[in-house]
């Protein structure tokens, strides 16, 4: 069905208005009404819905019992899943796995790139997270990193569009073709990594835009010792962190919230997400679901079963204004990715929009105009 307008606190670049909101062709058309504060969204008497821009997730492995890596329909699975959480767009996650298995997964994201499909999030692409990563810390990828190759990533892209790439950049060639990848449009995020806080500062150099799941499968902070970790505190703009609060203590979540101005949320989530607990795959892994995380047979964690509507709602638990912490699952990962028509509640963006009541729970979803059935 498609949506025309709504009524409510809808949130813009420049703050809450109390107005209205329209769409034309799926893209908004005109926001009109009176500013206000956050204050006066919380405390006032209205009955009116809180509208904030869609969220984007540019870490998804899987969900509602679906797999990315398992190719045929679990794209469309996964892109169904999430949007019913509030995802309006995200990047198709992938695991180190034997090249022929990447390929058979990208060639079953390619169609699902080029067509949304209805009640549906909008996959805008790849993130391949490995197989270019170091394999002391592999984190829960299977145990098959490689070496990088330039026209083995241009060969996947040809696939589906690789709009994310993780790497390690201590490895033998990956600083160099940093560089390559940055001038051939790929984005690049450092991640699964030993490298040293060196290692970090030298990549962020080469045009390295950020870092993957941050805390999590890199070398930590030590005051001699900075690790990658360090580099990420003291030198980058944008990151990405999983505010389940199992992948990263609070306190730790608040560290990165000074350091890092445009930190923005992902999920990680795997098929897990959206389903009961019990055992699921991730890539070439069986994962088991219990006790709200998602663990490998020796407690490791894989991936979690988080949905970005809860990760909204757990920043805003730990003291964000909602303004920040719309910002974190949406708008900043747009800057990061290039989206200037997305992430943002102004005339002429895609409509993609949430409707939460006052406990930010979700009441409605719009994905470029059309509204979702959350049914």
């Amino acid at each position: 069905m498609t949506f025309r307008h709504i009524d409510g606190f809808v949130l813009t670049p420049q703050g809450f208005v109390r107005g209205r909101l329209e769409q034309t062709d799926g893209r908004i058309s005109s926001v009109t009404g009176e500013a206000v504060t956050e204050s006066e969204v919380r405390n006032s008497r209205q009955d009116l819905p809180l509208v904030l821009p869609g969220f984007i997730d540019v870490h998804v492995h899987g969900g509602g019992g679906r797999d990315t890596m398992e190719g045929g329909d679990a794209a469309a699975a996964i892109a169904r899943l999430h949007v019913r959480h509030g995802t309006t767009s995200l990047l198709a996650t992938t695991m180190t796995a034997p090249l022929d298995e990447i390929r058979g997964a990208l060639a079953a994201l390619g169609p699902a790139c080029r067509q949304r499909l209805p009640n549906s999030a909008r996959i805008l692409g790849v993130h391949l997270e490995g197989p270019y990563i170091n394999p002391g810390k592999l984190g829960a990828q299977p145990d098959f990193a490689k070496v990088a190759n330039l026209d083995e990533i241009r060969a996947l892209h040809a696939l589906a569009p690789i709009k994310l790439i993780t790497l390690a950049p201590e490895l033998p060639g990956n600083l160099e073709l940093i560089t390559l990848l940055r001038e051939a449009g790929f984005q690049v995020q450092i991640g699964h990594t030993l490298g040293t806080y060196e290692d970090g500062v030298a990549a962020l150099e080469r045009g390295a835009g950020g870092f993957t799941h941050l805390f999590n499968a890199m070398t930590g902070l030590h005051h001699r010792e900075p690790g990658m970790v360090g580099a990420a505190l003291a030198h980058a703009r944008y990151a990405e962190i999983i505010p389940d609060l199992l992948h990263v203590h609070e306190g730790a979540v608040r560290v990165a919230l000074r350091s890092i101005p445009c930190m923005f949320c992902v999920t990680d989530s795997t098929a897990a997400a959206g389903m009961p607990d019990g055992d699921y795959s991730l890539g070439r892994h069986t994962v088991t679901k219990c006790m709200g995380g998602v663990r490998l047979p020796d407690g490791t964690l894989a991936g979690s079963t988080l949905t970005m509507d809860q990760a909204l709602r757990n920043l805003v638990g730990m003291g964000l204004e909602i303004e920040d912490a719309s910002r974190r699952v949406s708008s900043y990962a747009a800057e990061y990715m290039g989206l200037s028509d997305r992430g943002q509640l102004a005339v002429g963006a895609w409509a993609d929009l949430v409707v939460l009541d006052r406990e930010l729970q979700l009441q409605g979803v719009v994905v470029e105009g059309d509204e979702i059935d959350l049914a």
